[in-house]
């Protein structure tokens, strides 16, 4: 049919094209049963319009004629006989048979399609049918719904029909029919499990299709499409958002008026049902967002944020068509999920162009007032408001969600149904994060000071905690979505610090610091930058792994560089934007800072003199004395120490302990800081701790080079006994403080005993000069006492001078005598000459003068009921010999 130039045009109503033609009167027409005999005498004039179809035989007539009434079929086959039937009983009867077969095949025939065609029919049609769209494109928005051009390839494939009954009458009928053609046909569309909402209706033209099998028909339409029940849409749409509709029946109807041929079929109402379900339903496009930007504007006169977004809309469909421009109300989440929606700007869309399975370009503008209070309110029992958690998502490259609502104020431009269709409607658009790891570009600490924890807090309290003060320099990479002026008023965070990736502990930085940000530029490179400066006091350090301290401070004191610290941190900020004043909360930071050494080697470079010493209380085995400590810090950090003690050690024998209490360290020169400490050999060493302490006495008051050594325990930060523990793994180091020795005025100057030095470095000289009396075998000793506040005494003393490695003399003594601060002379003390010795030769020789001698003491010493002996070495000491 596809071929005959009558067919219709599709689109146009085809009505005139059809002609139905009269058959034309037949002059000569033989039976189609049965043949003439030779001998029959009948001219073709005589057979016209009444060569009968059937033969017929007067035999075939059983029983009494009147016995049952012959039946219309059988006087309609007698009227059309002529008188001389009966004169032909000679004909042979086997043509007459298989007419008669023929016919009862037809009519049974007849009889079938009569009753059954129908339904096999509509079964045939329901499996047989194959419609490939292949273009649905909108012409044009209409006041009531849309002008669309519909495109696609129709069908008849016989394969898909599964009964073979079915197939082959089916394939049978529509070879004879060849084509349909269906006049202007009026189709609505409902949605039976949504109360029969009407979803919309079709006005499609006359369209003209081959039904044979394996023939394809491609269509061409343009049809109206009238929207229906917008609120029931809308209804539907919503249950599609919210992922509730598992599956959608959606219903036909129509009253179909059919041709085929010179056959018209009247009305017919035609319903068909569809079952969407699975994956027959259509899911979210997949989009891409390509361009984000925040810049500061003005709208009606309103100042606020401009936001622009461009994003790609994936297209596997074959539309076509052009979306106007549209009004959207953006929306955020509220505190519960039960909140209504806030509203946190309006879009508007430019028009957008769909092509056939092809990408969408959609460019989207916002614009941002000023926030709501129920915004930036914290939420109940939380201190948290909805656009903390949106920006906590976003920054920590979470995926967010916002939702799009159809506004209610239409543009003029904007169809009042499609208004009214998209008006509720809203569409939860999950909004891909954007990690800010690389946030913050720098990260660094000056003017550090570190304050040790308070001794006497409680082990939970953030005093017990050492704590850091702090200038913090922060440099941030502002992402290139931000074009609009920012700036920073107060910063807050909790941070951790690391040391070769091990955990230090945690920096808490919760109370709020005010900061001030400019904005900065790195010479090539384009990107904007912003520096924040804060003021860190007093930030608690909770030190939650020992081995870690220990390992940093060891670096400090004995790696001779700096050292590297790392920090990752959640900070809050507090901006100050066009928009007015809210905190972006868990910005993810990371850097690094280094701390510059405490020393090179040792700590030597703190150089420490004692200034004073005053003995506050003795025991039999025990001092306990308060110093003046100097030194000189050479590092930029200082140090609050409100309390720390430490062991004071020689050669892993502990001989008592120090402590500093409410101190503070700055850097350089640091004066008369109040020290005590106790001076116990025997606590803890017993007798060795005894004769280690003598020693170390001995040497230096013999002016020997010595040093101690000091070691954090248990006890060095009673409510840190961990903390003491683990930095006791090493030890300090540092020269024995020298003690400032008195100068004897009654001395003459010769020049060579190291007076005009710095007294805090003048080596340790007990025994100043002497004079001896040749005659009466005794001497007097001048002896400079360092103690400025308490008075020394010898109990006993056994004493012996040299002169170039011979003896000169012997004293031993065993009355108690007092040394008294500063430059003393002692008693007359007998010597024993060592006559006719190459020393005493010496002496005598320098009768009326000078000599410079060695002398090596054994002396028995009490500070008040502290007793202690001591050796004593003594060079270059200036002797008066008289006679």
């Amino acid at each position: 049919m596809s071929g005959n130039p009558s067919s219709p045009t599709l689109g146009g109503s085809g009505e005139g094209n059809w002609e139905i033609q009269k058959p034309k009167p037949q002059r000569s027409r033989s039976s189609l049963l049965s043949r003439h005999s030779q001998k029959s005498k009948r001219t073709p004039e005589d057979s016209e319009e009444s060569t009968p179809l059937l033969l017929h035989d007067d035999r075939a007539n059983y029983g009494d004629a009147n016995s049952r009434p012959e039946s219309p079929v059988a006087l309609s086959l007698r009227s059309l006989q002529s008188d001389g039937w009966g004169k032909e009983k000679s004909l042979r009867r086997w043509p007459t048979i298989v007419a008669l077969a023929i016919l009862t095949l037809v009519l049974l025939a007849i009889i079938g399609f009569g009753f059954a065609a129908p339904e096999v029919m509509e079964e045939y049609a329901k499996e047989a049918v194959v419609f490939e769209p292949t273009n649905l494109s909108i012409d044009s928005f209409t006041s009531s719904g849309v002008r669309a051009r519909i495109q696609g390839n129709f069908t008849m494939d016989a394969s898909r029909v599964h009964k073979k009954v079915v197939r082959d009458l089916g394939r049978a009928g529509t070879w004879i029919a060849k084509a349909v053609e269906s006049k202007r046909t009026t189709v609505d569309v409902h949605l039976p499990e949504y109360d029969d909402v009407l979803l919309g209706s079709a006005n499609l033209p006359p369209i003209v299709v081959d039904i044979r099998n394996g023939h394809t028909t491609h269509v061409d339409f343009i049809t109206e499409l009238k929207s229906g029940d917008v609120d029931g849409i809308r209804r539907i749409g919503t249950d599609w958002l919210d992922g509730r509709l598992g599956q959608l029946r959606v219903q036909g109807t129509a009253d179909v008026c059919l041709k085929s041929g010179i056959f018209r079929i009247g009305p017919q109402k035609v319903s068909k049902s569809i079952v969407f379900k699975g994956d027959d339903i259509p899911v979210f496009p997949e989009y891409d967002i390509t361009n984000l930007k925040f810049d500061e504007g003005h709208r009606d006169a309103e100042e606020g944020m401009l936001v622009n977004v461009s994003l790609v809309l994936s297209n596997d469909y074959p539309v076509s068509f052009e979306i106007p421009s549209l009004r959207f109300d953006i929306l955020v989440p509220g505190c519960l999920t039960s909140d209504p929606y806030i509203a946190l700007a309006d879009a508007v869309n430019s028009k957008v162009q769909v092509r056939p399975q092809k990408n969408v370009n959609i460019n989207v503008s916002g614009f941002v007032r000023k926030l709501p209070e129920t915004l930036i309110t914290a939420c109940p029992d939380t201190e948290r408001s909805p656009i903390d958690r949106l920006l906590h998502s976003y920054i920590q490259g979470d995926e967010t969600t916002i939702y799009v609502r159809g506004s209610k104020e239409p543009l003029a431009e904007t169809p009042n149904w499609i208004t009214a269709l998209i008006e509720g409607i809203v569409v939860p658009l999950p909004f891909p994060g954007h990690t800010f790891s690389d946030l913050i570009r720098n990260f660094s600490l000056t003017d550090v000071h570190f304050g040790l924890p308070n001794p006497f807090a409680a082990p939970t309290s953030p005093k017990s905690s050492p704590r850091l003060s702090a200038v913090v320099e922060a440099l941030i990479g502002l992402p290139e979505e931000i074009q609009f002026p920012i700036n920073v008023g107060r910063v807050r965070a909790d941070s951790d610090i690391f040391y070769h990736k091990k955990k230090l502990g945690s920096l808490d930085l919760s109370e709020w610091q005010r900061a001030n940000s400019t904005r900065a530029e790195l010479k090539g490179d384009d990107q904007d930058y912003l520096l924040v400066r804060s003021t860190v006091k007093d930030a608690p350090l909770d030190v939650t792994d020992d081995d870690v301290l220990a390992d940093i401070v060891q670096a400090l004191v004995f790696g001779g560089k700096p050292v590297e610290l790392g920090v990752k941190a959640n900070v809050d900020v507090e901006t100050i934007t066009v928009l007015g004043q809210f905190v972006i909360r868990d910005v993810p930071a990371e850097g690094k800072f280094f701390v510059k050494p405490i020393s090179g080697n040792d700590m030597v470079s703190f150089s420490p003199k004692v200034g004073d010493l005053e003995i506050l209380d003795t025991t039999k085995s025990s001092v306990i004395f308060e110093v003046k400590v100097n030194i000189t810090n050479p590092t930029e950090y200082s140090a609050t120490v409100p309390f720390v003690n430490v062991n004071i050690l020689i050669n892993d024998t502990i001989l008592g302990h120090a402590t500093a209490e409410n101190i503070s360290v700055v850097p350089g020169p640091n004066c008369n800081i109040p020290v005590s400490a106790v001076w116990y050999p025997s606590e803890k060493g017993g007798q060795m701790g005894v004769r280690v302490g003598e020693e170390l006495l001995s040497q230096y008051i013999s002016g020997y080079n010595t040093s101690l050594t000091l070691k954090t325990h248990a006890g060095t930060i009673p409510s840190q006994p961990h903390l003491g523990r683990a930095l006791s793994r090493f030890s300090v180091s540092i020269p024995t403080p020298n003690l400032p020795t008195p100068k004897n005025p009654d001395r003459p100057d010769d020049g060579n005993d190291g007076d005009d030095e710095d007294p805090d470095n003048r080596v340790p000289r007990f025994i100043d000069d002497a004079t001896m009396h040749i005659l009466t075998s005794t001497a007097t000793l001048t002896l400079l006492s360092p103690l400025r506040h308490t008075t020394l005494h010898i109990e006993t003393i056994n004493a012996t001078a040299f002169y170039n490695g011979d003896p000169v003399g012997q004293i031993l003594y065993d009355v108690p005598f007092a040394v008294p601060p500063g430059p003393s002379t002692t008693p007359r003390l007998p010597v024993d000459w060592s006559l006719g010795s190459v020393g005493f030769d010496a002496v005598k020789k320098a009768l009326g003068g000078r000599l410079k001698v060695e002398a090596y003491a054994e002396a028995g010493l009490r500070v008040e009921e502290y007793k202690v002996d001591v050796w004593y070495e003594g060079h270059g000491i200036g002797a008066h010999v008289r006679i």
